[in-house]
């Protein structure tokens, strides 16, 4: 557990600035270089072939950070309407250039300015356990709100010992739940699509 030895608070604080250091900075303090590698491309697939999406259909996508799915979803369905937002300047700003102009600056835990079911699929990956509780209950209803589907994927922990590796490796998550959880905010506030739980084990 090197980051807990590693002045962890210090780097969660930058980590949280969400700029350069985070995406293509020391991996002490994120990603350590988040560079397009082609990895999306099979969870895009997926995701066609899972929520039947058509050429033409409207996707959002929540915390998009450098947009790398976004832009396999694109490849694959050329005349798809994508959207996506992060709030993270230096992501957007960095983001693939082919999709740029469909990415805007937006914190999740503020009302999404999309109409009811305006989206087919709205998707969100490892992002909204970066929020405090009371943002969760805004992110997750206008996640439900704005999209026929949902696609949502966050950190969990199943038992102490993956809660104690969690509290190490984590440098920017601010909800620590187990699944049954998670599952009974999502009831809570409203979320009713599909979603799976990232486990540090």
């Amino acid at each position: 557990m090197s980051r807990m030895v590693d002045d962890k608070i210090a780097c969660m604080t930058k980590a949280k600035e969400y700029g350069y250091d985070y995406w293509d900075g020391d991996r002490r303090f994120g990603y350590g270089g988040y560079k397009y590698d082609g990895r999306w491309s099979v969870v895009a697939q997926k995701l066609i072939e899972e929520y039947r999406l058509k050429d033409g259909a409207k996707i959002l996508d929540i915390g998009c950070g450098k947009a790398f799915l976004l832009y396999e979803l694109k490849k694959l369905l050329p005349n798809a309407e994508i959207v996506g937002f992060d709030s993270s300047k230096y992501a957007l700003e960095n983001a693939k250039e082919e999709v740029k102009e469909h990415l805007f600056y937006h914190k999740a835990e503020e009302p999404f300015p999309f109409g009811d079911k305006q989206f087919d699929l709205a998707i969100s990956l490892t992002t909204l356990h970066n929020l405090p509780i009371f943002g969760l209950k805004s992110a997750l209803a206008e996640m439900g709100r704005v999209a026929k589907s949902g696609y949502l994927v966050v950190e969990a922990y199943r038992n102490d010992a993956e809660l104690f590796n969690l509290q190490c490796w984590a440098l920017t998550c601010e909800s620590f739940f187990r699944p049954d959880e998670w599952i009974w905010l999502y009831n809570e506030f409203g979320y009713t699509g599909d979603y799976e739980f990232i486990y540090f084990e």
